[in-house]
């Protein structure tokens, strides 16, 4: 069966949440869903906003839904010029909503969604591990046994208080009464005591978690007109970091909703479970998962400001992919340690590590030194080789990383159980890349045809022509169970033109193209025992901002020692980071001029974020610079180096899933090949090698933004 996915509707990057289509008719009436897309409402309910035109009053509108009217469930703002509320008793399916005043009417269809989804990515996977019972409150509970098969639970309200004499949170025992020992913080001007509410549920078949600060002994329970005296006006999203296992489970654990600082400051802080990468290491499910959660938050707490994105490592690649490919969600992105996407940016290099290492091992009779094994590979470390392949190529395996929870009576076997469940990153994505029709199992755009590892090395006379012959005559590649085989790779074609066309390969030209980011990065490449959190990922994300859109000065890069560890607010370079996405998002919205989207975020942009890097002083001094690959001083401090298909050739921008090819020519090498090894590189190449000036096969732009998926892969209709 083909590949299937309807594209809903290309959307702008919005200070607003990712809804607002209006529906004008005369006399100026307008009609707005404020809290989600009007084709992407979910749990039967949307905030909406009615704009009424000069000399009518907001009092003489009349709201119905289907017929019914529900106009007392909107309020009327202040100055009496709108109304907003929350609609509820939504159906699944369409519904729709009028507005009407006098002569004048403005009609939406609202389409609602399951609150336990699927909207954007169906069908849903199964099997599904419901783990609510392992997910631990600030208090130690748990949240129990799921109340369904959908793993849903009861939403509910903690109470948690700051003491002053020290960290850490405490259970608040009496929410009528504020604790004498409460700490207190001043937002927006006013001294408020440091007490948090955490809100508890279940969306999209995983855990969701909202924190801000809220006095309930003083204050009204928030809603979308009545804010907290603790609250900004501002959401950070948090996002969780890993991949494997992140496939067939809820999850355990959300990105953290109880930062001292952020929550210092104001902010209210949401995230999830399956937007925990290590949970699920999807970010199609992510981006549908985030917007549901922000759909709950904007119709429970209003409108924020803007929202900014916050994650390292698998929580930056989430970031980058639905800041990219579902526009409006996130509107500023800080992001640690960062890739631009799962299946090529990380997964790509660690496949090739596994290959490498299992090459080397079996080497013996043409052996290599351990510093031309690292230059094979181009890694700054030959530890990062064994690191990558241990521990991040599984994610390519059939069966090598599943989930604790999936008992094996429900995993995929060869012989046993060829219809359990797949434990790759490709079978978690098949609603995208389509399934074989005749294995059952995700296509794969996964390839290394024509790819002449350790080329540079070989040009830089690191290692012999006899080396290279051999390792490209036997590095091999991955069967479809994820098992290191002989012969090298093909891509499937529908797979590689979908990750292309959907964003699974991220471009940056969808959203990010106007959209502000800090990609803060901790230094690993030299970290004893190797790392995947490798420098080159973040200039292969500005190379990809540049090649879609001619500009990637929307990305700032600052960089730094491990000494805070690799993401975390007790870094003063992180904290600055966040008050200057703050600053940069404010300005923006201040901003109502028609000017381009470029123009207005180049000029919010506050003077002093600039690309910078800190020495590794006992007091770092800070080096303003832009960050180059391979130059300046940052790099003298902070080398980058390179990844194995770099060093075959490949492009910074690490975009390629499957090169075009290129006949063989002795004039393309920098050293001199005998006649018979010139035969021997015809036979390990019949068909040619990369010729990496040209595009990848089947590479192509993004076919556009916010797409719904109904099975994966070619677009059925766009609009």
């Amino acid at each position: 069966m083909s590949p299937i996915f309807v594209r809903v509707i290309c959307a702008v990057v919005a200070l607003a949440p990712a809804a607002a289509v209006v529906r004008a008719q005369e006399g100026g009436l307008r009609l707005r869903a404020l809290s989600a897309r009007p084709e992407l409402v979910t749990g039967g309910d949307v905030l909406v906003g009615i704009e009424v035109p000069a000399g009518t009053s907001a009092e003489s509108v009349l709201v119905t839904l289907n017929g019914d009217d529900v106009t007392s469930r909107l309020r009327v703002d202040e100055g009496g010029r709108s109304l907003t509320g929350v609609v509820s008793g939504l159906a699944i399916g369409a519904s729709q909503l009028v507005v009407t005043s006098g002569n004048a009417s403005a009609r939406l269809t609202l389409v609602n969604h399951p609150i336990t989804g699927p909207v954007l990515s169906s069908p849903q996977e199964q099997p599904f591990v419901c783990m609510t019972d392992r997910f631990k409150l600030q208090s130690g509970a748990t949240l129990g046994r799921p109340l369904d098969a959908n793993c849903s639970i009861a939403t509910r309200v903690d109470y948690v208080y700051r003491t002053a004499a020290g960290p850490g949170l405490k259970a608040l025992s009496d929410v009528k009464a504020v604790p004498v020992d409460a700490a207190t913080v001043t937002v927006n001007g006013r001294e408020v005591p440091y007490i948090v509410r955490i809100e508890t549920g279940t969306i999209n078949r995983g855990i969701y978690q909202i924190a801000m600060l809220h006095n309930p002994a003083a204050d009204p329970a928030p809603d979308f007109a009545v804010r907290s005296p603790g609250w900004n006006g501002r959401l950070i999203y948090a996002f969780g970091g890993g991949c494997e296992p992140g496939w067939y489970q809820q999850g355990a654990s959300t990105g953290g909703v109880t930062d001292d600082h952020q929550l210092r400051q104001g902010y209210a802080v949401a995230a999830a479970s399956l937007t925990v990468a290590g949970n699920n290491c999807n970010d199609l499910i992510s981006a549908e998962t985030m917007m549901m959660v922000k759909e709950r938050f904007v119709e429970a707490y209003g409108v924020p400001l803007f929202t900014i994105g916050w994650g390292s490592s698998g929580g930056a690649i989430q970031q980058y992919q639905i800041a990219d490919n579902y526009p409006g969600l996130l509107d500023g992105l800080v992001t640690g340690r960062s890739f631009m996407d799962t299946p090529f940016a990380s997964a790509t290099s660690s496949g090739d590590s596994r290959l490498l290492l299992t090459y080397f091992a079996k080497s013996a009779g043409v052996p290599f030194t351990d510093e031309q094994k690292r230059a094979v590979a181009g890694f700054g470390t030959l530890e990062t080789i064994e690191n990558l392949s241990r521990v991040r190529a599984g994610r390519f395996s059939a069966t090598e990383q599943c989930p604790d929870g999936l008992g094996p009576e429900l995993r995929y076997h060869p012989v046993n159980s060829p219809t359990g469940a797949r434990c790759t990153i490709w079978d978690h994505g098949a609603s995208v890349y389509g399934r074989d029709t005749k294995t059952g199992f995700a296509r794969r755009p996964l390839d290394n045809d024509g790819i002449q590892y350790g080329l540079e090395a070989l040009d830089a006379g690191v290692i012999t022509t006899e080396q290279f012959l051999d390792l490209n005559e036997k590095i091999g590649g991955f069967d479809i169970d994820g098992r290191v085989v002989p012969q090298r790779m093909t891509a499937d074609p529908e797979a590689t033109r979908a990750a292309y066309r959907t964003g699974r390969m991220a471009s940056g030209g969808g959203g990010l193209q106007a959209t502000p980011v800090i990609d803060y990065r901790t230094y690993y490449d030299d970290l004893p025992g190797g790392d995947v959190h490798l420098r080159f990922h973040s200039f292969s994300t500005r190379a990809r901002l540049e090649k879609a859109n001619g500009y990637s000065d929307n990305m700032i890069m600052l960089l730094e020692d491990r000494r805070y560890g690799d993401f975390g607010t007790s870094s003063p370079v992180l904290k600055q980071a966040l008050a200057q996405m703050d600053l940069w998002l404010t300005t923006l919205a201040r901003d109502g001029s028609a000017d381009a989207p470029i123009v207005k975020l180049r000029r919010a942009r506050p003077a002093d974020l600039v690309d910078a890097c800190w020495t590794k002083d006992e007091a770092p001094q800070k080096v303003v610079e832009t960050l180059q690959y391979r130059a300046g001083r940052c790099h003298e401090i902070y080398p980058a180096y390179s990844y194995p298909r770099g060093v075959a050739g490949g492009p910074i921008s690490n975009d390629i899933v499957k090169c075009q090819l290129k006949p063989l020519g002795a004039a393309d090498y920098r050293v001199a090949f005998t006649a018979d090894e010139m035969a021997q590189l015809r036979r390990i190449f019949p068909g040619g090698v990369c010729d990496w000036s040209k595009p990848g096969v089947e590479q192509q732009p993004l076919v556009g933004t916010w797409l719904v998926f109904r099975g994966g892969g070619s677009p059925t209709s766009t609009r």
